[in-house]
């Protein structure tokens, strides 16, 4: 639940954030609240897309996907198959309709930093799917990339490790160790500062804190 005064922050910067995004080439809308922003996730896809998504907190903590499943078909989820297949349906979801995902930050400028192991997600982000639909909570707004920057390697990748419950250094004191660890997630980090497609990645904030 966020407190009152983050509420009116968040309501009254999304939309200033939104303006910077749409500046960049990207389509992107603010909401205050979830219901509203899966309502507009679901319209932005239509039904007849094959969909697929990357790893994602934000998305189930919304409900996205069951109801994706429910609607759309084929859907391409890498956690419904077997192991040893994992990796195919993951090159297949980069040539899908619609890739879910969210973004590990945001800045007021309107770019997206993100930061990824085997770098799937941020592969879709870059080229492939026809569209991307990143789904953020407010929270994960920040000034400009140099705290973009800090707030994915010092709070969001350990905060994974923990998650993820692998063998990092950071998995084991809650700190960045810049390691090169086997189970290291912090393999690759790409700064997106404009859809170079116009509107092919949509942007959909939330006035909620969602996700890590």
């Amino acid at each position: 639940m966020v407190l009152g005064p983050i509420k009116a922050k968040y309501d009254k910067s999304g939309p200033k954030v939104v303006e910077a995004l749409k500046k960049r080439k990207f389509d992107a809308y603010y909401f205050s609240t979830a219901d509203e922003a899966v309502e507009k996730v679901l319209e932005l896809i239509p039904e007849a897309d094959v969909v697929s998504w990357g790893g994602t907190m934000t998305v189930d903590q919304l409900g996205i996907k069951e109801k994706l499943a429910a609607r759309n078909q084929p859907v391409l989820n890498r956690d419904a198959v077997p192991a040893e297949l994992r990796s195919v349906v993951m090159k297949q979801a980069l040539a899908c309709d619609t890739y879910l995902m969210s973004s590990n930050a945001i800045t007021e400028n309107g770019e997206l930093f993100n930061i990824d192991g085997f770098g799937n997600r941020v592969a879709a982000l870059t080229f492939g799917p026809k569209s991307v639909i990143v789904v953020a909570g407010m929270n994960k707004v920040v000034a400009d990339m140099d705290a973009a920057y800090s707030r994915v390697r010092h709070y969001v990748a350990p905060a994974n490790a923990q998650r993820f419950d692998i063998s990092t250094p950071c998995s084991v004191t809650g700190i960045c160790a810049d390691c090169t660890s086997p189970d290291c997630i912090c393999a690759t980090m790409v700064t997106t500062r404009a859809s170079m497609v116009p509107q092919r990645v949509k942007v959909v904030l939330v006035g909620e804190d969602l996700g890590i």
